[in-house]
C-alpha cells in the first residue's frame, strides 16, 4: 500500500486499523504492540499522554480512549506499523499538495480548502467524511508539501464526567 492510500483511507473512514478517536487504548496496544510514550501533554498532569508508533501520534485521555491521532509527515520518511499500513510501513515523505489532492480524489473523499488554518507559510484542507485535516508547509515559492495529517478529537472529556460527580 501507498502512503497516499493510506492517509486518504484515514481521511475517509477516520481510521487506521483499530486506531480511531474513542478508541480503547487496551485494544490498540493489543493490536499494535506498546508505543512509545512520549510523555504527558501538560506538566501539571499525567493524563493526558502522547504515544507514538513512528509517526502515528496518539493522545490518549486519562480514562484510556484515544483522544486525537496524528500523522507527522515532515520527515524525510514516514514510518507507521506495517500491520495497519502494509509492507515495513516506511514510506517517502515529501508528499505534495496535488498528490493528497488527488489520492482523496481517486478515493472518493470530498474536501475542501480550510481558511482558519490557511496562512502565511501554510495551506491546509479538510477531508469531508472524518474531517481530517491535512496541513501543509509552502517553502518558499514551491508547491506545498504536506507537514501533517490529523483526525479531530470526538469531543470526548472524561474531566467534565468527574466535574458532574464529585
Amino acid at each position: 500500500m501507498e502512503i497516499l492510500d493510506v492517509l486518504a483511507g484515514m481521511a475517509k473512514t477516520g481510521r487506521l486499523g483499530p486506531v480511531f478517536c474513542g478508541a480503547e487504548w487496551s485494544d490498540v496496544t493489543a493490536a499494535l504492540g506498546e508505543p512509545w510514550d512520549i510523555g504527558a501533554m501538560s506538566r501539571s498532569r499525567k493524563w493526558p499522554r502522547l504515544f507514538a508508533y513512528g509517526d502515528l501520534e496518539l493522545s490518549v485521555c486519562r480514562c484510556r480512549k484515544v483522544s486525537l491521532i496524528c500523522i507527522q509527515t515532515w520527515r524525510d520518511v514516514v514510518e507507521l506499523p506495517p500491520s495497519v499500513a502494509g509492507g515495513t510501513g516506511i514510506f517517502p515523505a515529501g508528499l505534495k499538495h496535488a498528490d493528497v489532492v488527488s489520492a482523496l480524489d481517486r478515493a472518493g473523499c470530498s474536501w475542501e480548502p480550510c481558511p482558519p488554518l490557511t496562512f502565511g507559510g501554510q495551506r491546509s484542507l479538510v477531508a469531508i467524511p472524518a474531517q481530517a485535516n491535512f496541513t501543509f508547509e509552502i517553502p518558499g515559492g514551491e508547491e506545498p508539501v504536506l507537514n501533517v495529517m490529523g483526525l479531530p478529537g470526538d469531543g470526548h472529556d472524561c474531566n467534565v464526567k468527574r466535574r458532574q460527580n464529585p
